[in-house]
């Protein structure tokens, strides 16, 4: 069983005080945080981190983004045990480095479904934004990505954790899809996750 810290969009006051007696062997980061908040959380927890930027984080081109952190956006990682796919950004409402259309986020989609086609069964899907319809609201800045669906359908993940949607305080309920549990994490959450088992290769078992 895989302990996650997974944070978005709100930072939590009095951090180190905070982590400092937590049991963690992965940290994801599911956009719009700044860096330094990011950097320092790494510092303080003594395991792997990986991340999506979020629709007002900076441009990660030429390999920028928080140290001590892998960029999964786009990509599919092992990484602390599991095997997590991830997409950042939103549904375009202005200018940004990570806002895109729906038809863009069709070909994205498009891109890491084949990257999870090599990559083989995985554990956990990470994005920004929540899938259209579940979790999103009505508002242009907070639609959710259409294409998910076909990711999720696809993918069939044990979780598929966001951000994007505040909660201000109320409490946001899980949602179901198929075999996955979708969950906004902002500000943050510790979640026990298992990986999935990998599939045994034809031919590689021994006759007796």
């Amino acid at each position: 069983m895989v302990h996650v810290l997974v944070v978005a969009d709100e930072e939590v006051h009095a951090l180190e005080s905070r982590v400092r007696d937590l049991r963690v062997d992965l940290v994801l980061a599911a956009g719009d945080l700044p860096w330094s908040y990011l950097e320092t959380l790494a510092s303080l927890i003594d395991a792997p981190a990986a991340f999506v930027p979020g629709n007002h984080d900076p441009s990660t081109e030429d390999g920028q983004g928080p140290q001590g952190f892998d960029n999964l956006d786009g990509r599919v990682l092992n990484i602390g045990g599991l095997r997590i796919a991830g997409l950042g950004g939103c549904v375009r409402y202005n200018e940004g480095p990570h806002q895109y259309t729906q038809r863009e986020y069709d070909r994205r989609a498009r891109r890491l479904l084949k990257e999870a086609r090599k990559a083989g069964p995985v554990d956990v899907l990470l994005t920004h934004a929540p899938p259209l319809g579940l979790g999103d609201e009505p508002d242009p800045c907070h639609v959710g990505i259409s294409a998910l669906h076909r990711v999720l359908e696809s993918m069939r993940p044990a979780w598929h954790l966001h951000g994007h949607i505040h909660p201000y305080g109320m409490h946001k309920p899980d949602r179901q899809l198929g075999p996955t549990t979708i969950r906004n994490v902002i500000p943050w959450h510790v979640i026990e996750i298992e990986a999935a088992p990998t599939p045994a290769v034809a031919g590689s078992g021994r006759r007796g």
